[in-house]
This record gives structure tokens, sequence and C-alpha cells, in this order.
């Protein structure tokens, strides 16, 4: 257990402005995020419960540790408090209805072929997203477990990881769910919800920073990113639309946030497919071809 110092010896200000200088560079160094000038009251409150916990007595001490090899753990505290996780299930609806009427059909055609489909929830937060993906594939396709079909779930933080892997909600955060599928892909537990061992074993939950290499082989047909490169500067933004075309089986879909756009230059093959969603011309018939399990 921590034994914390007496209250009197914790600086309850905030970072002063060369601290949150150094703590915006080690984020974005490591993440791409970018924190604002000015924005020191919200680092404070995402990271004053750190400091707490640590007994530290300031930012200075706080960023000296997470810059030492020491810091290691708490590095990835840090990236985890100052990341912003806003999600609910089947946020922006007409994603999934272009998933479920456009996307998925030709997709189960190939896989009741034989070929393989995969998913990708980039960004995937608590899980919700994949979840939701995962409600709209099994609707449509009563046969899923004997098809190669998955979904990869992917987020730089650990503890969001962590939380979609077990699968279980708050009972408020699942009213989002239409009634029907609630029932069908949900079990009460406790004080709250949890997805059903079929629908979960359909998901891989991997923490990842979209920044590094990915480890994943092969391509994938659909790619949700959403609500995630607004953090980024616009370097960054472009670099990461670029890696998620490359990643993209011909014919595959990008759908991304509400506030985002892909620029559509000269190098890019992606075409418009919808409302913020994204596609790459299909070149002909393609069997897949991720190695990923």
């Amino acid at each position: 257990m921590t034994t914390l110092p007496p209250p009197s010896t914790f600086d309850h200000r905030g970072p002063s402005d060369s601290e949150l200088r150094e703590i915006a560079k080690i984020i974005y160094d490591h993440a791409g995020i970018v924190i604002a000038p000015g924005k020191g009251s919200m680092v404070q409150s995402r990271l004053g419960k750190r400091l707490r916990a640590l007994g530290l007595k300031s930012y200075t001490d706080y960023i000296a540790l997470v810059s030492s090899e020491a810091g290691k753990e708490e590095h990835r505290h840090m990236v985890s408090a100052l990341t912003t996780n806003v999600t609910h299930f089947f946020r922006e609806n007409h994603h999934f209805e272009l998933l479920r009427d456009r996307a998925l059909p030709p997709l189960l055609e190939r896989a009741r072929a034989g070929g393989r489909v995969r998913l990708w929830s980039a960004g995937s937060s608590n899980g919700q997203e994949a979840y939701s993906m995962a409600m709209t594939l099994a609707e449509l396709a009563p046969d899923l477990d004997r098809l190669d079909i998955r979904i990869l779930a992917t987020d730089i933080d650990p503890v969001m990881i962590a939380h979609g892997t077990r699968g279980y909600y708050d009972t408020a955060l699942v009213e989002a769910v239409p009634e029907a599928l609630r029932r069908k892909y949900f079990q009460p537990e406790d004080d709250g919800q949890r997805v059903i061992p079929a629908l979960r074993r359909l998901l891989a939950f991997k923490e990842l920073n979209l920044h590094d290499p990915w480890p994943m082989k092969g391509q994938f047909d659909v790619i949700f990113c959403r609500n995630v490169v607004i953090y980024f500067d616009p370097e960054a933004q472009e670099r990461l639309w670029r890696r998620f075309e490359e990643a993209l089986n011909p014919g595959g879909w990008l759908f991304v946030g509400h506030s985002e756009r892909v620029h559509q230059s000269g190098h890019s093959k992606l075409v418009s497919a919808g409302i913020t969603t994204y596609r790459l011309p299909d070149a002909g018939p393609n069997t897949g071809g991720s190695q990923w399990r």
C-alpha cells in the first residue's frame, strides 16, 4: 500500500508554462497527441491524482520520474491519464448502417467461399465501438462461428484494453444498445452487463501505439478510426491516413470521425463512399490475407 505524505506537502497548483511544455513534449513524442498551451487545468485534473499517489511535490519531479528508466510504468499511467476516451455503443450510427448494408454483405460472401475477413477498430477505447461492429456482423451472419472473420481492437491505453477484454459495462452504458440486441448479446452480471462469450471470441484486444510500427501482417477489409486523429498535428494525421490506406485490402473501407477528413491528394487512392467514409477501389477478387490471430 502506498503511504501518502501529509496533504500540506502537495503543490495543488497546476503545471507551470514550462512544465506544461515538457509534459506536452513527452506525450507528443510518444503518442503524437498535441496538448495546446493553456491546457494546464486539464493536465492538473488528470495528473494531479498521480502526483498525490506517488507523493511527489511538483510536476518537475513527475517529469523527471516519467523521463527516467525507473519511471517506465508511470509513463504508461501518464499516457492513460492524458488520453481522451469518449465512446459509446453505436456512436455515429450511420457508419454501422453503411457497414451492415454495403460493406459486410460481399465480405460475408467471400468468407462463406473460404476467404478471410478482417476488421480493425483502431483507437478502440473501452471496446464499445468494436463490440458494436461485432453485433452488426453477428446480426448478418448466424453462421459466424464457421467463418474466418475476426475483429482486432487496439488502443494505446492499457486500462482501456483491459476493459474491452473483460467486456463488462455499467448498465447505463449498455442502454445505448437497441433492446433486441441487448437481450441477445449481453448477460446481466452484478450491477452491469457483460458481452456474451460467443461475441467476445470474435475480438482480440491489443495495446498499440498507432505511431509505432504495426505488428499485424496482411491487410484489413474494414478499418474504423474515429475521433482519434483530431488529437494529432496535421503531419501526423496525413501520415496515419497513408498507413491506413496501405493496410486496406482492395475494396476496403475506412470510417473516420465526424470532424475528420481524409485529404484525397494525388497520392491517395481512397475515394469518398459516404459521410466520413472512404474506400479503396476494388481491383478484382481477393481472398484476404491478414495473418494475425
